[in-house]
């Protein structure tokens, strides 16, 4: 397990950047953390790293699924705040988008068994709340 320590929303950004370096077709980024943790900041430093401008990120709560072209791999941004029964989840087919991108989930934790073993290739993030801007980021 990596644990990184950031003092702004800009480091957190960084270090979502700074893996989108290691990310291929396929792979599935789950995002573990509280209401306000840094989830989203860390997906525009995803989408930076891939490409994408990071002002175009925004948090999906309403839409469920955002999708940004334009980078050297598409990122498929889900938020899954709003979802809680695991059939509107299935319904999503999360790893059928996953095969064509990047696909990273926010609130990774409503996803049943079932659903984290079908996204084969995923690395877990874990952002903690420290002291004002303060985070804890685990892989």
């Amino acid at each position: 397990m990596t644990t990184i320590a950031t003092a702004s929303e800009s480091e957190t950004a960084a270090v979502g950047r700074d893996l989108a370096a290691t990310l291929r077709a396929g792979d599935v980024v789950l995002l573990y953390g509280d209401l306000g943790a840094g989830k989203t900041a860390f997906v525009k430093g995803l989408a930076e790293g891939l490409g994408v401008a990071r002002e175009e990120v925004s948090s999906p709560t309403f839409t469920l699924v955002q999708e940004y072209r334009g980078g050297r791999l598409t990122l498929y941004h889900v938020d899954l705040y709003r979802l809680d029964d695991p059939r509107e989840i299935a319904d999503l087919g999360l790893d059928e988008i996953a095969a064509d991108g990047v696909l990273a989930i926010e609130w990774a934790e409503k996803l049943n068994r079932e659903a984290r073993t079908t996204l084969t290739h995923h690395v877990a993030v874990r952002i903690q709340h420290g002291d004002g801007d303060t985070r804890t980021i685990q892989f």
